[in-house]
């Protein structure tokens, strides 16, 4: 598809918004604050191009208590009503004291404003990604105000009032509904009073006029850093608008810029592409829309059947318990009175063995018969029931236990299946591990079972390409055992989304969240440390697989250092990768150690390099020395011309950019980030460019010309103590490729 044909389709969209086919109040869920809930007010673009209201972002700093707390007891009083969905709500007369603090606090108060940085006051999370925000010095005010935004969410309260007209502010009383709003005089007129207050052959004739409106926006977009400067061009790095001192002399001096105007139709055009692509998949969006109605049902169908089935299960188990519970009390009863009628009868016949009862009464009455043939006839069975139980007196024994030992139940196994009761055993999805796994031409990922997870018999990995071209189906890989995967011809410069999931007993658990990796802008170097090129012994070590370099202060730099008796002279030493480039564009990454003193990083030409050796330069120069006070801008140029190597400096858990030519040394803060955990860089040798990324995000940090003459080499050089560590994928020698000089 050409440009015309783009921007003829850009027009197309724009034209269906403006007669409507697009109502605005369909896109409400994308004009919601993310922190309160409601429609953006005066929203801001922060850093992470999320957008939240202004006063939002004021509570948001003012909602660290532990940071309030010391600032001032007004700060943290809880005992403000809550009238509103915003999180917080607090004075106002809080709110603009702690923008003037954070803005103004060095000058008025730098005890306060010290406080403020070491407690974290302008810092916060934004709410839509968690990504935590420095504001820095400049407070909220060095962020963008987002008018395109505020200018739609006008658009949509105007729809939403549509009953409610704006009424013209020049009119005498009654006033009549205005049709133009000017942007310029920032009031709404009636036709009547646009004409007489705007008449035709004046400057106001010239004005900017729009429909009715209550949103009067800026005309021109000014710099936060350089409050009378306008923006001009636009930061490809920090992806932001920035004006000609932010170029020249600031924070974005060596950043890739372009114009304004590039900026915006390269946008543009990518926007209204993005667009057109999505209203051309209309019909499968709303085929996608009836696939996910239909999946909903199933949902709640399927849910219903699993719950009755689940029901059906344990109430049939329950029904067992029930049975064996009646068999079981059914025999104790049995057993109960058993035992009680054997002792009742029992008892009964010890009660007869008491005086006027029972058989001890039948006797004494027996001997009461004097007939002597009647006695003898009764008292002799008589006798034998007296001696019986004479004899039972004397070994009493209970006819029965009164103990149910017998019946006793041992449920401790049936009690353990019954914890263990579970649906059928699916595995756990696994966890793809982002600080083991690498994406270049080549990449490796690598998972792991979530803690305490049962082990699989093995693994799919799945991936896709996103392209917005089309529809990248998704790839699967043959089943894996392991917990890594190497993924062959990937394309260079692409985004990929990675899955996987578990396999157990032919039952897949459910997929791993999927993650989004950057492949590098050009084809991998594949090298090691080359320990016959610059490497010295005595303060480099290089482990035995070449792919590490430690720095280390031993005994010879202690014996050089004790021969000095004026000035401190230290060198770095330099080690470089046993394969160069002649041709082509290619990449490689590594990792600094985060202790390291001082590493430089880049590129080393061999034909410089030569000529530096053979005329090294006058170390005895007073330009050598930092406290000659000889600083002379036409040598920093002729310096930079002459040494071999190109180079970032990386120490103290900071990555330095080097100082443009028209920087200051007041900026030079500004010139240092946090030491990313990988370093990446990319060496076009066809365009002379070097560029130096964060590896894992693929955020390009520095890029600047080089000249390149010869064969190329990665180059590092350390002092003190440090350590730099090579990819495992860089390490992967393979056979000679295109553009490769094989060092021998």
């Amino acid at each position: 598809m050409s440009d015309s044909d783009d921007l003829s389709e850009f027009g197309f969209i724009v034209d269906r918004i403006s007669r409507g086919e697009v109502p605005i109040k369909n896109i409400e869920r994308e004009l919601i604050c993310p922190c309160c809930k409601e429609l953006f007010t005066h929203p801001l673009i922060l850093p992470c191009q999320h957008s939240v209201c202004h006063k939002c972002a004021k509570e948001l700093l003012l909602s660290r208590d532990d940071a309030v707390s010391e600032l001032d007891s007004e700060f943290s009083n809880p005992a403000t009503p809550v009238s509103s969905p915003r999180i917080r709500r607090l004075s106002s007369a809080s709110v603009e004291r702690l923008d003037r603090l954070t803005r103004t606090g060095s000058a008025a108060h730098p005890g306060w404003k010290r406080t403020i940085h070491s407690q974290g006051i302008t810092t916060f999370p934004c709410p839509s990604c968690k990504y935590d925000i420095d504001l820095g010095e400049r407070g909220l005010s060095g962020l963008f105000r987002n008018f395109t935004l505020e200018t739609i969410v006008e658009r949509y309260r105007q729809a939403a009032r549509a009953a409610v007209a704006i009424m013209c502010n020049l009119c005498k009383p009654p006033p009549q509904e205005a049709t133009k709003s000017c942007m310029d005089c920032k009031a709404s007129y009636c036709n009547e009073c646009f004409k007489l207050h705007h008449p035709w052959g004046t400057p106001k004739a010239q004005h900017e006029y729009v429909g009715p409106t209550t949103n009067f926006r800026p005309k021109i977009l000014m710099c936060p850093e350089h409050d009378m400067e306008k923006v001009t061009m636009y930061c490809e790095v920090c992806r932001r608008p920035v004006c000609h001192l932010c170029k020249l002399g600031g924070s974005h001096a060596n950043h890739k810029v372009t114009s304004m105007s590039s900026a915006y139709k390269a946008l543009k055009e990518k926007l209204s592409k993005s667009i057109g692509y999505l209203i051309s998949k209309e019909d499968q969006v709303k085929t996608q829309i009836l696939q996910l109605e239909h999946m909903i049902e199933q949902t709640e169908s399927n849910g219903e059947k699993a719950k009755r089935e689940a029901t059906d299960l344990i109430d049939g188990l329950c029904a067992i318990l029930e049975q064996r519970k009646m068999k079981f009390i059914k025999s104790i009863e049995d057993s109960r009175s058993s035992k009680l009628e054997k002792l009742q009868n029992q008892m009964d016949e010890y009660q007869g063995m008491l005086e006027n009862s029972g058989l001890v009464g039948y006797a004494q009455e027996v001997l009461k018969e004097t007939d002597q043939s009647c006695f003898v006839q009764t008292a002799k069975q008589l006798h034998v029931r007296i001696r019986m139980a004479t004899e039972s007196l004397k070994t009493f024994q209970p006819a029965a236990e009164p103990s149910f030992t017998e019946f006793s139940l041992d449920v401790s196994r049936e009690e353990e299946l019954l914890k263990e009761l579970s649906f059928t055993n699916v595995p756990d999805a696994p966890v793809i591990d982002l600080t083991q796994s690498r994406l270049y031409d080549d990449g490796i990922i690598c998972w792991q079972q979530p803690n305490g997870a049962l082990p699989v018999d093995h693994y799919k990995l799945e991936y896709r390409r996103l392209d917005q071209d089309g529809d990248c189906a998704w790839e699967s890989t043959e089943d894996v055992c392991s917990t890594s995967k190497v993924i062959s011809n990937l394309d260079t410069n692409m985004s990929y989304i990675f899955r996987v999931k578990g396999c157990k007993n032919s039952i897949y658990s459910d997929y791993s969240k999927e993650v989004l990796f950057h492949t590098p802008p050009a084809p991998v170097l594949r090298f090691l440390f080359d320990e016959k090129c610059g490497y010295n012994s005595d303060h480099l070590i290089l482990n035995k697989q070449r792919d590490s370099v430690e720095s280390v202060a031993g005994l010879p730099m202690l014996l050089s250092a004790e021969r000095i008796v004026v000035g401190s002279y230290m060198s770095l030493n330099f080690i470089t990768g046993d394969t160069g480039v002649t041709k082509g564009k290619y990449y490689w990454a590594f990792r600094v150690e985060l202790c390291s003193y001082l590493v430089k990083v880049g590129v080393v030409s061999d034909t410089k390099l030569q000529e530096w050796f053979h005329s090294p330069p006058d170390i005895n120069s007073p330009r050598y020395d930092q406290d000659s006070g000889h600083d002379s801008g036409s040598e920093d140029i002729a310096l930079e011309h002459s040494q071999p190597f190109t180079f970032v400096t990386i120490g103290m858990k900071r990555l330095f950019i080097p100082k443009g030519s028209a920087s200051s040394s007041t900026e030079s803060c500004k010139r240092s980030v946090s030491t990313p955990s990988r370093i990446g860089i990319c060496l076009d040798y066809d365009k002379g460019k070097v560029n130096f990324y964060n590896a894992d995000t693929m955020q390009c940090l520095y890029e600047r010309k080089v000249e390149c003459s010869g064969t190329m080499y990665p180059a590092f050089g350390l002092m003190g103590g440090g350590a730099v560590h090579l990819d495992e994928l860089i390490t992967l020698k393979e056979s000679t490729k295109p553009g490769f000089f094989l060092d021998s």
